[in-house]
């Protein structure tokens, strides 16, 4: 038996090994074979090519010599072969005085013709009995072809792929003129106006209108005419499109869809032969009904704005208002236009006989959003405690498109989450993520938190204090959008009326913030900007708009709101003197502070409650409504539920809505 002795052959090689490379990184060593590799690559024999290219000179003297036999001319190129090998006639001194290095020899050569001509060439190769060959380039036709006019065609090639790129918006060079309006023929998917929700008003405007379209003789009998046009007027979002399209699918005719903006281009004319071609294709598709979107593009009032108005764009909105009162008695077209600006457009196109019925499609109400909710939840897996009354409660002010886009984003939180249905909290995240914006982390120090949990606090305990307030549904001091802390309200119900006292106490939960501050910390912050904002705007609003003033009384003095560019005058007449101005700066400022006055002394009268909600904020950074009235009195605060529908809601209805008091902000 003998002893296995690889381990020690491997742990004794292995410093031999290292030993070796030790020696080979000596830097003598690596002199030695860089040098070694120098002289090796100067006398190595290198491979040459085996034709010499010869000086034609040197070529005249080889066949004087009578050392070539073979020579090929090949149009300015002469090739041949040596009778015996000869060096490099630049290598031949070189050969002389280092014989070792051996030099390569060639026998067979090439060498350019002079381009003067050699009239000796000849008669010496036949002299030297040089066997010749001559190599006759006959043309080619389609290469001459290409030389003569290849870049004629290459410029036209050019030219007109540029301009094929630059019409390509235009759809083709000769097609300027034609309208890129979309036709959704029968076809398609119809919208109903069962597919239509929050809109009631409206749609009973325009049940007439479809009327017409499926029975025009029960009109015609009575001498009756329906509206040419109907212009759909109301804030962006509210279903306007898609009001139109339903007339469509309800009525079962074409529908011609277009945007006001596809009409004007740089090209004078062009705006108006489009219109014509959009006119020229309802009526060969009559009845149809023809949409345009966004009529301000093209239907702002004429000559309007500083410096003069558009030429292509005057001249589009003339073929239109010639089209829309062209049409016959016995054509059954409607024209149905969006706009949400219907005070800059021209009062041709708002005259009896063009659009002369104008509906408003307006926000939806509390119902409303509960239907637009349930269409949107169609055919979506909803989990049993999603409630649509619940979030038509939480969302007023929102309109079809931001109730969509909340169940859409409810509906990518919960497939993040992998969860298998949606859920009343995938709803929640959705909400705050679309009003307040998304959580970010904000390294605050311990003293930021402390004023952040006293403004929010200050905000949620003057509205749980006052009369006529909006209550409370979340608080809290995590960072949100562009916001360090945010108090969350929740109406009983819409509101489109305001009393005075609620108004006031809306000024007085607006200012509670920097109240707490005072009251708390004693100290003012940066965090109040955005509440002196909506304030003041308020405010102002009460004494020069509504009348809600003594100083004042029922004089209406507002700065007014119009533009040069809208063709109003640039400097029109005030509707107020200066005194009435500082006046109403005066008693602005004395409302501001009376209410400021309201909240210090609430929360100094309740400053215990205050600390508790601060101290509440600070542990649990948010508090819902249950949560926010356990930290008011001391309690244990109890874990996070959904809020719930108030018991009686109580909306009224009125003429000019205020917006909402929004949630405290803090900016960054």
């Amino acid at each position: 038996m003998f002893p296995n002795k690889n381990n020690t052959d491997n742990e004794e090689s292995s410093p031999r090994w290292q030993h070796i490379l030790h020696q080979l990184a000596n830097p003598r060593i690596i002199l030695v074979f860089l040098a070694a590799l120098m002289l090796t690559s100067l006398f190595w024999p290198r491979s040459t090519p085996n034709v010499l290219n010869l000086p034609y000179s040197a070529f005249i003297t080889q066949v004087r010599e009578g050392n070539v036999i073979q020579v090929e001319i090949d149009g300015q190129t002469i090739n041949g072969r040596l009778r015996e090998p000869i060096a490099a006639p630049d290598q031949v001194d070189v050969e002389r005085r280092l014989p070792f290095l051996g030099q390569p020899r060639f026998t067979r050569f090439t060498t350019n013709f002079p381009q003067t001509g050699d009239e000796r060439l000849l008669p010496l190769l036949e002299q030297q009995n040089v066997e010749l060959n001559v190599r006759v380039q006959r043309p080619s036709i389609l290469l001459g072809i290409l030389l003569t006019f290849g870049p004629v065609l290459l410029i036209a090639a050019v030219f007109i792929y540029f301009i094929r790129q630059q019409t390509r918006g235009q759809q083709g060079i000769f097609n300027f003129g034609r309208t890129r309006a979309k036709a959704y023929t029968l076809d398609r998917p119809n919208v109903k106006f069962d597919d239509v929700a929050g809109a009631d008003e409206a749609k009973r405007e325009l049940v007439e209108v479809v009327d017409f379209l499926k029975h025009p003789e029960r009109y015609r009998q009575l001498g009756a005419r329906i509206p040419r046009g109907a212009l759909l007027i109301g804030p962006p979002g509210t279903g306007k499109t898609l009001l139109a399209r339903a007339i469509a699918g309800e009525a079962g005719v074409p529908f011609f869809s277009a945007s006001a903006s596809e009409f004007v281009e740089m090209f004078v004319g062009v705006g108006a032969s489009r219109v014509r071609d959009l006119f020229d294709q309802a009526r060969r598709n009559a009845p149809a009904i023809v949409f345009i979107d966004e009529l301000d593009a093209i239907g702002r009032q004429r000559g309007a704005g500083m410096g003069g108005g558009n030429d292509e764009r005057e001249q589009t909105l003339n073929q239109i208002l010639v089209e829309l009162d062209g049409f016959d008695g016995d054509r059954n077209i409607i024209i149905i236009a969006a706009t949400n600006r219907p005070d800059v457009l021209d009062p041709a196109l708002l005259r009896p006989g063009r659009f002369d019925r104008q509906i408003t499609v307006g926000l939806p109400d509390v119902r409303g959003r509960e239907a637009v909710l349930k269409i949107h939840l169609r055919g979506k897996p909803v989990a049993a405690d999603v409630d649509p009354a619940i979030i038509a409660r939480q969302t007023p002010g929102f309109s079809g498109a931001d109730l969509a886009n909340l169940v859409n984003e409810a509906t990518l939180h919960a497939a993040r989450r992998g969860e298998q249905q949606v859920a009343m909290r995938h709803f929640v995240e959705a909400l705050d993520k679309i009003v307040l914006g998304l959580e970010r982390p904000v390294l605050m120090s311990e003293h930021e938190r402390t004023v952040v949990a006293y403004h929010e606090a200050g905000h949620a305990l003057v509205a749980k204090l006052l009369p006529e307030t909006d209550p409370v549904n979340k608080i809290t001091i995590v960072a949100r959008g562009r916001a360090l802390g945010v108090t969350e309200y929740l109406p009983d119900g819409d509101r489109f009326n305001y009393s005075r006292q609620y108004l006031l106490s809306q000024l007085a939960v607006i200012l509670g913030g920097r109240a707490a501050e005072q009251v708390a910390l004693g100290e003012i912050t940066t965090g109040a900007e955005n509440d002196l904002q909506r304030a003041t705007d308020l405010a102002r609003r009460m004494i020069g708009r509504w009348g809600m003033s003594e100083e004042l009384g029922l004089l209406f003095a507002s700065n007014s709101t119009e533009t040069p560019f809208l063709g109003r005058e640039m400097a029109g007449p005030r509707d107020h003197s200066e005194a009435t101005a500082a006046l109403l700066d005066q008693t602005v400022r004395a409302l501001l502070q009376e209410r400021m006055q309201t909240a210090i002394r609430l929360l100094t009268e309740h400053r215990t409650v205050l600390d508790r909600v601060a101290q509440a904020l600070l542990t649990h950074e948010t508090l819902d409504r249950a949560g926010l009235e356990a930290a008011m009195r001391g309690d244990d605060i109890p874990p996070r539920t959904p809020p719930t529908v108030p018991a009686s809601p109580t909306p009224s209805a009125s003429e000019q809505p205020v917006p909402q008091a929004r949630p405290g902000v803090l900016p960054t």
